[in-house]
């Protein structure tokens, strides 16, 4: 058997894998991997425009997700 490389993974890629194949060291890359990545702040609390950030942010991830659904079809 082939050793698996995750580091040659998308992180979709690495998602999908470890889902489909409910693999312990692919979910420690996993893991590993999304907790080095740099989340970006979108509001703050008591900021005057919290609500509109938030709505603009749900609504691009949600474009995102479609955008790559779409790609995967």
């Amino acid at each position: 058997m082939n050793p698996v490389n995750y580091a040659d993974m998308t992180d979709l890629e690495l998602k999908q894998y470890f889902l489909s194949h409910r693999d312990e060291e692919a979910f420690q890359a996993y893991l590993e991997r999304y907790r080095s990545q740099s989340r970006e702040v979108i509001t703050k609390v008591g900021d005057p425009d919290f609500d509109r950030k938030i709505q603009v942010a749900i609504e691009q991830k949600m474009q995102a997700h479609k955008a790559q659904r779409d790609l995967n079809n």
